[in-house]
């Protein structure tokens, strides 16, 4: 089992709502699906900051070599 932190923070009613019914239709504690949902966008984030990564290496291989894909496009 994982050492666990408190923490307080506060959320919209509409996201809040949503999460307290998904833990009841599923029969799972709130903290647990919270948990889940924490998880799943840190993994999501992570994902992201490569491809960002990715993205600004094309950019600028765009911007230096504009020129040559231009004349290969033709």
């Amino acid at each position: 089992m994982s050492v666990r932190r408190k923490f307080s923070s506060q959320a919209e009613p509409k996201v809040l709502g949503a999460l307290q019914e998904i833990a009841r239709r599923e029969g799972r504690h709130f903290q647990a699906v919270l948990g889940e949902a924490m998880h799943e966008y840190v993994a999501r984030k992570r994902q992201q900051d490569p491809r960002r990564k990715v993205l600004e290496a094309f950019q600028h291989s765009v911007r230096e070599r504009e020129e040559l894909y231009r004349l290969l496009a033709k």
